[in-house]
């Protein structure tokens, strides 16, 4: 029983060290990629009876396979997006795990049994990732032996997909707020570029703010164009001309 408890406590340690370096890398650098396939390949070392790992990410309802410990797990992921069911997908759906002994689930999935089977895979855990109404996906591990894998590997599992989730929701955060800096700049360029056109047609014309302004929407209207790209040519030629 003793020896029991220490192998347990030995291999949460492991998981542990395994979370601090995921958030450590995290914390330093936003490499989304890189943290995935850390993940893959440290589920493989920590969860008993793990041969082989991958990450499905689900977008737009297309599965695809991020990262993985072997070329075997993403034929066998190719495999279940084919004949669009198995494990991986069935957690990424319903955002419960699922464990299976390859041997009992025949019925339920015989395409899946059968590519499994191709492989040399006998047991199968999906831990779902559920990042927002956009992103699912799930942890997939393999199994040569036919161990169903445990509720232990289960709880081990959930652990590395929290940390997963965590750093995909970042990363959308991250991204989103780049696009919309992106977009803000591109916004004040354009006010810029059309504040400047109707300061030069004032100063020549005479006129207000308000008619400058209307003589560019004209052009825009007149062109089929935008007024932002009618103001920078417009601006451009008059500092050709002056030049």
């Amino acid at each position: 029983m003793t020896g029991g408890h220490e192998q347990l406590t030995a291999r949460l340690d492991e998981v542990t060290v395994a979370m601090e370096s995921l958030t450590v890398m995290l914390d330093s650098e936003l490499d989304l990629g890189q943290m995935l396939q850390a993940v893959c390949d440290h589920v493989v070392q920590v969860v008993p009876g793990a041969d082989m790992a991958s990450i499905t990410l689900v977008r737009e309802g297309l599965p695809e396979t991020v990262a993985s410990t072997d070329q075997r797990a993403v034929n066998f992921d190719r495999e279940q997006y084919r004949i669009g069911d198995g494990p991986c997908l069935r957690a990424a759906e319903t955002g419960q795990p699922v464990r299976v002994g390859v041997g009992a689930v025949g019925d339920v999935w015989p395409q899946f049994v059968s590519k499994a089977e191709q492989l040399g895979v006998a047991s199968f855990l999906a831990a779902p990732l559920t990042v927002d109404e956009d992103m699912s996906g799930a942890v997939n591990l393999f199994g040569f032996g036919e161990h169903g894998f445990s509720e232990l590997g289960t709880k081990i599992l959930e652990l590395y997909t929290a940390t997963v989730v965590f750093g995909l929701r970042s990363a959308r955060r991250y991204f989103a707020a780049r696009e919309l800096i992106d977009q803000l700049n591109r916004a004040l360029e354009t006010r810029a570029v059309i504040d400047q056109a109707k300061g030069i047609l004032m100063a020549a014309h005479r006129i207000t703010a308000e008619e400058a302004f209307q003589r560019l929407v004209k052009r825009s209207q007149d062109g089929n164009r935008k007024l932002h790209e009618v103001a920078a040519e417009f601006v451009e030629a008059v500092a050709t001309t002056t030049a």
